[in-house]
Parts: C-alpha cells; sequence; structure tokens
C-alpha cells in the first residue's frame, strides 16, 4: 500500500506540473513570440517481483512480474513553431518569418530572441527598450558612410547625423535626337561680366585702366587669349599692353579679332561678345586671362547664348558641387556636318563658377540603324566635361557623361522625329538628415534622408541553431545557448537557413487556447483520480488498523 500512496503523490504532483506549464501558457497567450510548452510524462519502476524466464524444451517462457511506483516529469517540451505574423505600422517592429533569432548584447553577454519591438535610445542606439540590450549587426553596411563604428557590432540609427553633400561626377543621358533636324544656328559666345567705367557702360573707346575692377596696369601687361576658332583651330595669343595711357577696350577687340578667324568681337552692352560671321557648325570657344603687377577681372568664362550647328538639342542637367549647392549646367547637342555625328556642348552652368574647364565632347556617332555608336575618331575625346566651381577654384570638377552603350538605344539613339533627350538621374545631392528608416526581407536597416538619398545604415544579425529546442530560457522573451542548442550561425537574413524579415511587423504567441483549454481538464481529472488513489489506500490502511484492535 505504500507504494500506491507514493504513485498517488508522484500523480499528484506530475498534474500540477502540468497544470503550471499550461497555467503558464495561457498567461502567455498574449506574449509576442512566444513560445508554448507541452509535459512529458514517464513512468518510475517500482519494484521487480520476479524476472522473466525463458523458454525450454518442456515449458515456456514467463513474463516479467513489475510493479511501478508512479509517475515523473521526463521533460518540458518547447514549441518552437513560428506564430502568427502580423502588421502593427511601427517601423522599427521587426519579424523573422522562417528560422532565427535577433542577437542582442548588454556589453557582458549575447542573448537570443524572437521578439523585434525595437527602439532607438537617447545615444542613438537600436535597442531592446524594455532591458536596453543593443540591436546587434553584420556585415559592413554602414560602416564607410560613418553610420556604424567599425570596431563594435552594436547598431546606431543616426538621427541627427547629416549625410555629406556628394558632387556630381556622372549624369546620364537617355532619348532621341532628331535624325532629320536641319536648322543652322549661329555661335554667340558673351562674357557675362559687364564692363562699367565710372558707373558708365564701356564701349570700344573706354581706356583700359578706367575700367571697373582695374587697377595699377603697366606696361607689359598681358590679356591671355586662348579657344578655337569656328573651324577647330586653336587658338593661343596674348595681347600685349604697350601703353596703359591710351590701351582702349577697342584695342583688345581687335586682337581678339585678329585671331579668331571667322568671328567678330564686339562690346554689347559692356559685354565682351564673340559672334561667328556665319551659320552653321561651329566650334569657336574663348577664354581671357590676365598676366600682370596689377588686377584686371577676366569673364570667368563665356557663355555660349547660342551654339553653332547644322541643328541643335538644348538641355539642363542638375548638378551639385561639393557643398551641395545646386547648379543648373545648360548644355547643347549639336549636329555636325559629319552625317550620324554630333557634339555635346555645356553652354553655361548658373550660380558661383569660377571656370567651365573643358566644355565640348567632340563627336558623339550613331550607326545607320540609329543606335548608339559611341565616341568616333582617331583619338576618341573623354566623355566628360569640366567644371571649376567658385567654392573650390583650384579643383576642377571632372563630370563623366553616361551616353548608352555602343551598338544599342538604351541610351542616347538618332531616329527620325522629334527631339527627347533628358536627364536620366545624376549621382550628386545635396547634404541631408535621416528622416525615415525601414528594413528589407534581408534584414538590411536603409535610412531614407530629407535630400531623397537613401543609404544602407546596417544589417541585423541573425543567429540560428542546430537544435533550438535546446535553447535556455532567461526570461524578458530571451534566450541563451545551453549545451544542447549548439553554438549560434551568424549571418543575414535570408543567408543560410535563416528566414527572412518583414519590417513593421510582429510574431505572435504560438499557444493555442483550446489545446491548453484541454490540458487542464486533463490536469484536473488526472490530479483527481490520484487524489482518488490516496484517499482509497488511506481507507484501506484504516480498516486494515481496525482489525488489530
Amino acid at each position: 500500500m505504500n507504494s500506491a500512496l507514493l504513485a498517488g503523490v508522484s500523480g499528484l504532483q506530475a498534474c500540477q506540473k502540468m497544470l503550471d506549464v499550461a497555467g503558464n501558457n495561457l498567461a502567455n497567450v498574449n506574449t509576442n513570440s512566444f513560445k508554448s510548452s507541452r509535459v512529458v510524462f514517464s513512468d518510475v519502476l517500482g519494484e521487480t517481483l520476479r524476472e522473466a524466464s525463458a523458454p525450454t524444451a518442456t515449458s515456456g517462457g514467463t513474463n516479467p512480474v513489475q510493479t511501478g511506483a508512479g509517475v515523473r516529469v521526463a521533460g518540458v517540451d518547447r514549441n518552437m513553431q513560428q506564430g502568427t505574423i502580423v502588421d502593427t505600422g511601427q517601423p522599427l517592429d521587426m519579424a523573422i518569418d522562417g528560422n532565427g533569432y535577433f542577437v542582442l548584447n548588454d556589453g557582458r553577454e549575447s542573448v537570443y530572441t524572437r521578439v523585434g519591438s525595437f527602439a532607438v535610445d537617447s545615444q542613438n542606439y537600436l535597442v531592446d527598450p524594455s532591458t536596453g540590450f543593443r540591436v546587434q549587426r553584420t556585415g559592413s553596411e554602414g560602416v564607410a558612410d560613418g553610420f556604424q563604428s567599425g570596431t563594435s557590432t552594436d547598431i546606431q540609427i543616426p538621427y541627427g547625423k547629416a549625410l555629406p553633400a556628394q558632387a556630381t561626377s556622372s549624369v546620364t543621358l537617355a532619348g532621341n535626337l532628331s535624325g532629320d533636324a536641319v536648322e543652322e544656328t549661329t555661335a554667340v559666345l558673351t562674357g557675362g561680366t559687364q564692363y562699367k567705367a565710372g558707373g558708365v557702360v564701356a564701349s570700344g573707346a573706354t581706356l583700359l585702366k578706367d575700367l571697373d575692377g582695374v587697377a595699377t596696369l603697366t606696361a607689359g601687361d598681358k590679356i591671355n587669349i586662348t579657344g578655337s576658332a569656328a573651324d577647330g583651330t586653336a587658338v593661343n595669343v596674348s595681347y600685349t599692353i604697350a601703353d596703359p595711357t591710351i590701351a582702349t577696350v577697342g584695342d583688345l577687340l581687335a586682337a581678339i579679332n585678329g585671331a579668331f578667324t571667322g568671328s567678330t568681337a564686339t562690346m554689347s552692352n559692356g559685354e565682351l561678345t564673340l559672334t561667328d560671321n556665319a551659320a552653321g557648325y561651329s566650334q569657336t570657344d574663348i577664354s581671357l586671362s590676365y598676366t600682370g603687377a596689377g588686377s584686371f577681372t577676366m569673364p570667368p568664362y563665356f557663355k555660349m547664348t547660342s551654339v553653332g550647328g547644322e541643328a541643335n538639342k538644348n538641355v539642363d542637367i542638375g548638378v551639385y558641387d561639393s557643398q551641395g549647392t545646386l547648379h543648373t549646367a545648360s548644355a547643347s547637342f549639336v549636329k555636325t556636318k559629319t552625317p550620324n555625328e554630333w557634339d555635346l556642348v555645356l553652354t553655361s552652368v548658373t550660380g558661383d563658377v569660377a571656370n567651365i574647364v573643358d566644355r565640348r565632347i567632340k563627336g558623339l556617332t550613331f550607326l545607320t540603324n540609329g543606335a548608339f555608336g559611341g565616341i568616333g575618331g582617331a583619338s576618341p575625346d573623354k566623355s566628360s566635361l569640366t567644371i571649376t566651381f567658385g567654392n573650390e577654384p583650384t579643383t576642377p570638377r571632372e563630370v563623366q557623361f553616361k551616353l548608352g552603350t555602343v551598338g544599342e538605344s538604351d541610351g542616347l539613339s538618332q531616329f527620325g522625329g522629334g527631339f527627347t533627350v533628358a536627364p536620366n538621374g545624376q549621382d550628386g545631392y545635396a547634404a541631408g538628415w535621416l528622416s525615415d528608416v525601414s528594413v528589407n526581407q534581408n534584414g538590411v536597416l536603409t535610412g531614407v534622408f530629407t535630400n531623397g538619398v537613401r543609404r544602407d545604415l546596417a544589417a541585423l544579425q541573425i543567429a540560428t541553431f542546430q537544435n533550438p529546442a535546446g535553447l535556455s530560457s532567461t526570461g524578458n522573451n530571451y534566450f541563451t545557448t545551453s549545451t544542447n542548442s549548439g553554438d549560434p550561425t551568424i549571418s543575414k537574413a535570408q543567408a543560410g537557413s535563416a528566414g527572412s524579415l518583414r519590417g513593421g511587423a510582429l510574431e505572435k504567441s504560438n499557444v493555442e487556447m483550446a489545446i491548453e483549454f484541454v490540458n487542464l481538464i486533463e490536469a484536473q481529472s488526472g490530479f483527481q483520480a490520484n487524489a482518488t488513489t490516496i484517499r482509497t489506500t488511506s481507507e484501506m490502511l484504516q480498516q486494515l488498523s481496525n482489525l488489530i484492535r
């Protein structure tokens, strides 16, 4: 009878444990990412009354005679099945769809969790706001831009940190240049600097020394005249001021006219102007500089108010300098006299510009089928133009132009019909600040900045385990490794066996309430049955005691 009492007690204890587990499951029915558990029972061997015997030649074998001593809790298994993923609309909420755990660290140890309800603390670290544990990253995303430290795997969300401006280094153009367009234009270049003498607009008769912005001219000072004539002939001469007391603007104009064949230099409303004598394709370009002990303000560059060509198409392109200031670069596609050939000419740039160093890409060719043919010629020109902005006068900026694939029409083309060429993107931008954050399926946090630029900020660590059921729970929805879970394998989402990430979502508990209610009933029934065993045994012992009396 003692065995019956002990068996009944063990049954009560086992049913109590089953009740504890079911109650805990129900208590966490609304806990994000909670994994339900179940109790596994096993019997307890009490006594072997007779061992089994083997059959003989004349008799059969006998089975062992054994009695049990009750039940024990063999284990509490955790159900690692994924819970339902629901959208929350919070950008820093994340759920793992598939295998894996987020990795968090408090500076002493790493813990693992399926709960991705994260927030940003006062130091811009991505953390679990309930504990302060920092979310961990992997890979090099965000390091080059200075968003993440190369010596730490903690994730920082750079609110308030500026993304520095980036000067434009490449521009993409796409569209059609009209193959049948014929409309000759005349090249006209203006200096953009209005010369005055005592506040009065200068003319050809004005003395150079009287011009506003001119000081201390001496004999031998030079004005260097460079550029190219209409036919492409290089020009490189100097006008030497022999006597500054009599040298006039007209003398400078005469020197320019003597150098540029087919063009005429004039003073128009105080501006130096160079105009071709005839319409049609022209490579006329001019630049002036002063050499001397005094000072003489020269035009930074001559604007092309009209480009000489057999036909042309103007296009405006937004470009940024190193400080993020947006400039409008006006350019023109100019049809040359060679069939199926165009030039790209930079006519002017708005804002503070010190010089246009190289303004023409020569020899854009097209195949007979209208596809882009590349840059032609025995010595092909570079596919770039060079500008010197006023805020960095000693650093010319070369801007590459992406015009398409040779033999394809994915960029520029030349078909009959209208002009459709337009910018199709450039890589410069102004400074900006982080305004929004999202996460993609690969677990990469992407920031959207106020300047419209998107940058990868960090990639979250995802840990997978050979036996996730072997992880040890530490509370706060955290797990740590155990000797039976295996070591974590760290990767990004969707790498190896790791699942994908869903932003703005959380995983719910996988507790099935119906199952837990059934477990409650079973625990109650088992407890009642074992209590009956103890009560019955007690009554029998009492009757036995009465026999003695």
